[in-house]
């Protein structure tokens, strides 16, 4: 019998956000469909996706490379509903579940979150009587469990699980680099999903790729502790070594990711004792770094008048600091190519309201706007 739902999960969940793309920036369904292979034949179950991933096409890759190819019951399929975005009225916000449900061909889904709650939307979610919609469709057998993903203030999260104590789980953003972050509150937020009974599955555990490629001192904390170790598997495994985690969700992007992470999650062990001292040696390294903590969601980029790749631009200058042989002007230029410039921000704030990590894009944008751009 399990302790807590969702325990016997196997704890990496295919986190269906950042797919392989081709040249002409489309999904790489083909070598998608080779990482839902490899990722099945390791035993492993959960797919994560969400109506808003890339504008649809994550859903739709869903179905080509796992629907249309796996019996129904073989995986489990979670999608989420925003209704903060793309959504101008109540009746469009619930026709996003029924346009999940045709794009991914999945019949039902096993899980189904309301998507990204923050200070700023989740008033939403209410208005549009969003939170009966998705119990009525859980009634009806077209969900099997419901929950909500959160970037918000741990007093909101409590607030959220007072009034709603049915939900059966939530997703959090925990990785080792945010557990004491003010802006984020990994510990304390867990904290209270845990006191609330509730089981969590857990995103950005490598925040967005950063903990896989992170500054000079945290890697050579970890190879010094385990050089035959890949630096990212420190972070997935610290997430996965916590007590009521359903899976952990890696956004995998090529066959070599997916394959460094069934190296270790296909038969996961949770870190020892010896490996949590590590860990916190590496988050003390990490107490003294000033990179842009941008996770390349690109929810800032959703709805932005002047067509400007923030999180490519924010990218560029995390490459740049510290490394006097990295060519950032160059790559500034590669990234804003056709689209707009740090310096064409206008200051409208719809970047800043809408990104999960409470970044201030704007005066970040125009320090980028100084460092890249011709006086």
């Amino acid at each position: 019998m399990e302790k807590y739902f969702g325990e016997n999960v196997p704890k990496l969940g295919f986190g269906l956000m950042r797919l392989p793309k081709l040249a002409d920036g489309s999904i790489d369904v083909e070598q998608t469909k080779q990482m839902v292979d490899l990722f099945m034949d390791a035993g492993l179950t959960y797919f994560d996706t969400a109506y808003v991933y890339d504008n649809g096409e994550s859903e739709k890759a869903a179905k080509l490379a796992l629907t249309d190819r796996y019996p129904r019951e073989s995986y489990t399929l979670c999608t989420k509903l925003c209704a903060w975005m793309h959504s101008p009225n109540e009746d469009a916000a619930k026709q996003q579940f029924y346009t999940s449900l045709e794009r991914t061909g999945a019949g039902y889904f096993d899980y189904y979150l309301l998507h990204a709650l923050q200070r700023n939307n989740y008033k939403v979610y209410d208005e549009y009587h969003i939170w009966d919609f998705v119990k009525e469709q859980k009634a009806k057998g077209l969900i099997k469990h419901y929950g909500f993903s959160f970037h918000a203030d741990p007093a909101l999260l409590e607030e959220l699980l007072t009034d709603h104590p049915d939900v059966d789980f939530v997703q959090l953003q925990i990785n080792y680099a945010d557990w004491e972050n003010p802006g984020v509150s990994s510990r304390e937020c867990y904290e209270i999903a845990r006191r609330h009974g509730k089981s969590i599955t857990i995103m950005e555990p490598v925040k967005g790729g950063a903990l896989a490629d992170p500054i000079p001192k945290v890697k050579e904390i970890l190879k010094a502790a385990n050089p035959e170790a890949s630096i990212a598997s420190w972070a997935i495994r610290y997430a996965a070594s916590l007590e009521g985690i359903i899976t952990v969700l890696s956004g995998m992007s090529n066959l070599d990711q997916m394959k460094d992470n069934l190296s270790y999650m296909k038969n996961f062990k949770p870190l020892t004792e010896e490996e949590h001292a590590v860990i916190l040696r590496a988050q003390s390294a990490l107490n003294g770094d000033r990179s842009i903590p941008c996770t390349a969601c690109h929810y800032c980029t959703d709805g932005c008048p002047m067509n400007i790749p923030i999180p490519e631009i924010f990218h560029v200058a995390n490459r740049q600091r510290g490394n006097e042989a990295f060519r950032g002007r160059r790559e500034y230029t590669i990234a804003t190519t056709g689209k707009g410039k740090a310096s064409d921000c206008i200051e409208c704030g719809q970047c800043e309201s809408a990104c999960p990590q409470q970044i201030n894009v704007i005066t970040r944008l125009k320090d980028c706007a100084s460092q890249f751009e011709e006086q």
